[in-house]
């Protein structure tokens, strides 16, 4: 086990905040009707819709598929929901997207060159975000900058639980099998920064353009990007 490894958050720490709010929820918003209509029929389309009808309630229970479907997911995309349907679906749906070129992900300039030399170094970087598994793939494989996927060691997402309890960092120092104490996770909401340091990381709050100020008291290190480190 060679250094420091480094755990990475995504929106405001590797990729500006405003991307999946105003490019990725649209898309998705604007696509899912069509797409639910040629690819319905699919496996793991019909998976994501029996768990999205699982969340229904109300009258909602009453309207047809697809109907149904597509008025849960409207509500669940207004209240940001982080339900496992609704997170499956937009994947789908941002995996065509990406494909077909209609979206690229944004990298701030100093997130390639860190990647590389973190590997270079034998010291793993994965990633830890809200986002599914499946949409932190997709971003890092079709990013601006190129495919970034060959420098990162793994992905989680909030199956390891939510990112501002310390369970869910001990679960993911566990599952890489590193002592807490050799990850640095990087970040740039406090609550997560003071949840993984309870587990026993290293953590260090990201001040990006476009971010919000960050406090005047902060819990820990403060950068403005990756390379010092």
């Amino acid at each position: 086990m060679t250094g420091i490894a480094a755990l990475l958050d995504v929106e405001g720490t590797t990729t500006p905040l405003d991307f999946v709010a105003s490019v990725l929820f649209p898309y998705a918003a604007a696509a899912i009707p069509d797409f639910l209509a040629r690819h319905g029929g699919r496996p793991e389309v019909a998976e994501a819709s029996t768990r999205i009808r699982a969340d229904a309630n109300g009258a909602e229970t009453d309207l047809p598929d697809p109907e149904r479907v597509l008025t849960v997911v409207r509500r669940q995309m207004s209240a940001d929901a982080k339900a496992p349907g609704l997170k499956a679906l937009q994947g789908l749906v941002w995996a065509e997207g990406y494909r077909s070129g209609a979206l690229r992900a944004p990298l701030f300039p100093d997130v390639p060159a860190a990647l590389r030399r973190w590997a270079d170094a034998g010291r793993p970087a994965r990633i830890y975000s809200s986002g599914s598994v499946l949409a932190q793939r997709l971003l890092f494989a079709h990013s601006d900058a190129g495919d970034m996927t060959p420098w990162i060691a793994g992905y989680h997402d909030t199956a390891m639980g939510p990112k501002r309890e310390p369970a869910s960092y001990a679960a993911i120092a566990r599952d890489w099998g590193r002592p807490p104490a050799t990850i640095r996770f990087f970040t740039d909401q406090p609550a997560e920064a003071v949840a993984a340091q309870a587990a026993g990381m290293l953590t260090v709050l990201m001040r990006r353009p476009g971010n919000p100020p960050l406090p005047a008291d902060p819990p820990c290190p403060v950068a403005d990007g990756f390379d010092a480190f």
